[in-house]
């Protein structure tokens, strides 16, 4: 198995340590055909990208394209801001990216208190205490992913399940329907083999990425390579490796809407 592009690492611009340019050259080095740049979304407290700033990161994607080879994607990881699938990535957001990711996180603007009670804090409880998530948790979580992908043209959920708890068949059957990515990430462990065993079998399709914070770990499939071991999906399913590249609904989108 060998990793094509990755599409899910960070920069200065949110909190990783490297430039996009040095990203770049590390996809350079893993002969890797595309990276995406894909700091956190405007909502995210502590880290989020400025919107004063995607010219700056238009500028660099591009530098760094022409200095190295590598397509270099401009993106952003939106966050997950409401039970009806509200993200961080407004649609006037939308005409400055090339790949739209979109995840749960903490420390972030909800748009309500009551969507940050139900998406953050039982959450978090559940994870933070070890505990069972309750059955409320798991159908408030799941239909926050569902009505995103429905209703909004998100590329790759990115480390699904991970201090979040959904029903993860029934969010990969939309993600089937609906042409998105479901991401197995290798900074988290946030998935078991049985659960992506579970995924796969609704025929949605997925991504490695290494949701790299630092250069020295673009194009990362350790975590993954772990979890497919144990795992009985077919190779054929994960479309960013041995020189296979996604198709990706964004894309799409902008050419008949923007």
């Amino acid at each position: 198995m060998i990793l094509s592009a990755d599409y899910h690492t960070h920069t200065p611009y949110s909190h990783g340590k490297n430039t996009v340019l040095e990203n770049a050259r590390a996809a350079k080095k893993l002969y890797l055909k595309e990276i995406a740049i894909t700091d956190h979304g405007f909502n995210h407290l502590l880290f989020g990208l400025k919107r004063k700033k995607l010219s700056d990161l238009r500028r660099e994607c591009e530098e760094a394209e022409k200095l190295t080879g590598v397509k270099v994607l401009m993106g952003m990881e939106s966050n997950l801001i409401s039970l009806d699938g509200d993200t961080d990535m407004g649609r006037d957001d939308l005409q400055y990216f090339d790949i739209f990711l979109c995840g749960i996180h903490e420390v972030l603007k909800f748009r309500k208190l009551s969507d940050m009670y139900n998406l953050m804090m039982r959450n978090y409880t559940a994870y933070k205490f070890g505990k069972k998530p309750s059955k409320k948790v798991i159908e408030n979580t799941t239909k926050a992913y569902i009505n995103a992908i429905k209703n909004n043209p998100i590329d790759i959920l990115t480390h699904i399940n991970y201090k979040c708890y959904c029903n993860l068949e029934e969010v990969a059957k939309c993600c089937a329907d609906y042409g998105t990515y479901i991401e197995i990430n290798t900074k988290k462990r946030h998935i078991s083999a049985e659960e992506l065993n579970l995924m796969a079998s609704t025929g949605v399709r997925f991504v490695i990425d290494s949701d790299a914070h630092s250069s020295d770990r673009v194009g990362d499939t350790k975590i993954a390579e772990e979890l497919l071991k144990n795992a009985e999906i077919p190779l054929e399913s994960i479309d960013n490796i041995d020189g296979r590249l996604p198709k990706f609904r964004f894309s799409e989108y902008k050419s008949k809407n923007l």
